[in-house]
């Protein structure tokens, strides 16, 4: 294994020295979270019309593709910031919030062919014996495998829309006429992951009702998306379709961006220590607009949500100016901080270009004097 670790100065991590700062920020606040999510997938919805009407209405003209070319941007944010409530539906209570899980479904999972069922598995992630192991299904060594598979993860983004449609259009019909095949399918074709040899566990008969459901869904929409153009416009190409796999692609390569700086990916299998796997996970408390709009619902404060799992999204900024003010100064959270998610994609490049040739380069930390943190 080849783990971030500490430096000499800084003493251990105090789990309960950070808990107590931070103590009264546990609650969800679900106003906040049907306001942010409503509007947000709301406001994508517009957009993403307006990319396929303006030409509609007034041809292409270079105003025109102007104005698409903005559309399909606020598409994108709006939209990834929409999907990425499906992370804060892992962590949220069970009581309470049912009526936002089958709102988030209705709205947006099923929508993007990304109904909740996929991400069940994400608290393996968070399981310290799990972390960065085979057992892991969001972790990879990209620290040690070379450039190559960095050019992979984000060139995916190209087929997993298809992939997608197959795997609701194709695979869950199959399942439900031969179930034999339902347990392959299950632990190899039904989870999000980094990992594509990630297996998940078997489910319990609640989960398979919800998957089944889930699938359903995503099967029927599937089919009135690939027939509506024939139905609607009489057009055997629907031109609805370029524009929906152009914005997927964009929300796909978006968000592998955005993962390749969730950490720093220096673990090669083994067990990490609780110290290694803080100091493998990154916060970005600097250039709060900019940051939000690639780190949307709390994710550019990864390595505090790994160390606080169920502190909802809406109080993680409010929560680490408390640490960052509150714990010793030698303290390692304060190594968490990076300045810029394309300075630590580009120290994870050279990494990855070291092992190439048998070196080792250590992850690099960020002191607390270095970086000011702000939200």
């Amino acid at each position: 294994m080849s783990g971030t670790t500490p430096n000499a100065s800084c003493h251990g991590f105090r789990f309960s020295e950070a808990r107590a700062l931070i103590s009264d920020l546990q609650r969800p606040n679900q106003a906040i979270y049907w306001i942010d999510f409503l509007g947000s997938i709301l406001a994508g919805h517009v957009f993403l019309h307006g990319i396929f009407l303006l030409p509609w209405f007034y041809g292409f003209t270079p105003q025109v593709w102007a104005g698409m070319a903005v559309c399909y941007v606020l598409t994108l944010i709006l939209y990834m910031r929409a999907l990425m409530f499906i992370h804060e539906l892992v962590h949220l209570p069970e009581k309470g919030f049912t009526a936002f899980r089958i709102a988030w479904n209705a709205l947006c999972g099923i929508f993007f062919f990304v109904p909740s069922f996929l991400y069940y598995p994400h608290v393996d992630h968070h399981r310290r014996k799990h972390y960065g192991t085979e057992h892991d299904g969001e972790y990879l060594p990209l620290s040690n495998r070379g450039p190559w598979l960095i050019a992979v993860f984000i060139g995916q983004a190209l087929f997993l829309p298809l992939l997608a449609i197959f795997r609701f259009l194709v695979i869950s019909p199959v399942c439900w006429i031969v179930p034999s095949l339902r347990p392959l399918v299950h632990r190899h074709l039904s989870t999000m992951v980094v990992d594509p040899f990630y297996e998940r566990p078997d489910a319990s008969p609640k989960v398979m009702r919800i998957v089944l459901l889930q699938e359903a869904l995503c099967f029927a929409w599937c089919v009135w998306f690939l027939i509506r153009g024939g139905i609607l416009r009489d057009q055997w190409l629907d031109p609805f379709w370029l524009i929906a796999y152009a914005v997927g692609v964009g929300i796909l390569v978006l968000n592998e961006v955005r993962t390749l700086g969730a950490h720093r990916w220096t673990n090669d299998g083994g067990e990490m220590s609780f110290s290694e796997q803080l100091l493998d996970s990154v916060n970005y408390p600097n250039h709060a607009w900019a940051s939000e709009l690639w780190g949307p619902i709390g994710t550019r404060f990864h390595a505090l949500h790994h160390l606080f799992p169920r502190l909802p999204y809406h109080n993680l900024g409010k929560a680490h100016r408390r640490l960052t003010e509150g714990l010793p100064a030698d303290s390692i959270y304060h190594q968490t901080s990076a300045e810029s998610l394309f300075s630590e994609i580009a120290a994870l490049w050279r990494r990855s270009r070291a092992s190439e040739h048998g070196d080792v380069v250590p992850a690099e930390t960020s002191d607390s004097n270095h970086v000011v943190p702000s939200t």
